[in-house]
Order: structure tokens, then sequence, then C-alpha cells
């Protein structure tokens, strides 16, 4: 699968875009494909504000849960509601349509800690 240009990833597998202070944050496609078939999407609460690393939710696909890391600071603005009905968009499209939440970004900066996709690759391969 190709990957945007135009992300950064956490070294925990989750990916943001930016516009402006707006993050939209998913899960990689190498995430989703260790994961198997997702069946459920724990949503965080709007509002909420998480640090750079915080766990702020969790993915349950058939045989395993796994936790979500906040790649940036920021809090909670919108969540994708159409993955309560289908799940399997995070796997069918992790970077379009299976997006997770969007937040409102608190610190900017801490985007050039996060890792380049050439750079993600070289941490999975």
């Amino acid at each position: 699968m190709q990957y945007p240009d135009n992300i950064k990833i956490h070294p925990e597998h989750t990916w943001i875009s930016v516009e402006g202070n707006i993050g939209i944050i998913g899960i990689t496609d190498y995430a989703q494909s260790q994961l198997g078939e997702i069946v459920y999407f724990d949503y965080p609460n709007s509002g909420n504000v998480y640090k750079q690393g915080d766990v702020f939710g969790s993915i349950e696909a058939l045989k395993t849960v796994s936790d979500l890391y906040m790649p940036v600071s920021s809090s909670i603005i919108e969540h994708n509601i159409i993955l309560k009905e289908n799940p399997i968009l995070i796997n069918n499209s992790p970077f379009q349509e299976g997006w997770l939440i969007k937040v409102s970004i608190t610190n900017i900066l801490e985007l050039d800690q996060l890792l380049s996709v050439e750079n993600y690759f070289k941490t999975i391969n």
C-alpha cells in the first residue's frame, strides 16, 4: 500500500496528517496488517486532552487488542463515527476512510519528534 507523503508516524504505529493546528490520526497499514481483521475501535471522549505518547484508546481485532498512542499533545475534536458500523475500513483504507480521530494540536513542535515515512519503514523492516 502506498503511504501518503504528508504524514508523520509515531513509533507505536499511529500516523498523523496536519493542516494548521488540526491533525487527523489513524494507524498505519503495517499495524492493521499485523492486527488482522479489526472488529472494534474504542473511541476516546471528545474534549479529552492527551500528551504525546499517551494511550488514547484501543483497537480490537479478532485475536488481539492493541493500545493506540497519541502522536502529539492534543485534544480530541472529532471521531470517525463510520467506524462504529464498519471498523473493517481501518483494514481496507487506513489512510483515507479508516482514519480514527481528529485533534486540535497543542504542541506543533512535537511533530519534529515523529518519524518520516522513510524512517518508519526502516524500523519495521
